[in-house]
């Protein structure tokens, strides 16, 4: 695997899935996404791999990801399969069970209009209404699939004097939640660059 390695790892590199098995008898691999949005799997001719457990080496330092050729890719069900140039044969697509798999964000195909990235939608700050105002609930840390449409998983929270979200934690520590179906009959402006989205979802804090 260390023959394909090179320096230039990119910088905007997003998780997308990981491999859980190796396919068939000719080195495949078997990997299960993230999300129902696989196409940027699909269609990247390299991905970067990093195994899950990281060991330590010298002064603390990680590993980092390595590269990997698409030979090949297409959906299988609800995973993907990949022929990769570092496994031309089953035990070493065996030896890539567990690796996480990365693509950088600028390779990804272009959405249709009117459809986003799921990965672009996380971070972005959820604004609802009151009293027929527009209020921050808070900023997406999540976004599920419940297999009708995508749900955002918005933590609460509220700015600080310097602009930054404070988020609202419980008794314990965790951030509190709201859950929003991610679908134009309440959430009814997408501004990706500005990281903002408008809703109609009443605020409750």
């Amino acid at each position: 695997m260390s023959n394909s390695q090179d320096a230039g790892v990119p910088d905007d590199l997003v998780e997308l899935g990981w491999i859980v098995s190796a396919y068939g008898v000719k080195g495949w691999v078997k990997i299960q996404p993230h999300s129902a949005q696989s196409e940027a799997l699909v269609s990247a001719g390299k991905w970067w791999l990093k195994a899950s457990a990281t060991p330590l080496g010298k002064a603390g330092a990680l590993l980092r990801p390595f590269p990997a050729k698409v030979i090949a890719a297409r959906h299988h069900g609800a995973s993907v399969v990949a022929q990769l140039d570092i496994s031309p044969g089953r035990d070493q697509a065996e030896k890539l069970k567990g690796h996480s798999v990365w693509v950088p964000r600028a390779s990804f195909p272009a959405a249709d209009e009117d459809e986003y990235y799921w990965v672009d939608l996380i971070g972005c700050r959820l604004y609802g209404e009151q009293d027929g105002l527009p209020v921050l609930i808070g900023q997406v840390a999540e976004v599920i699939d419940n297999g009708a449409h995508a749900v955002l998983r918005v933590a609460q929270g509220r700015l600080n004097e310097q602009g930054e979200l404070d988020l609202l934690r419980d008794a314990k520590g965790r951030t509190i939640d709201v859950l929003v179906p991610f679908v134009n009959a309440h959430v009814h402006t997408v501004d990706i660059a500005n990281k903002r989205l408008d809703s109609n979802w009443p605020v409750e804090f």
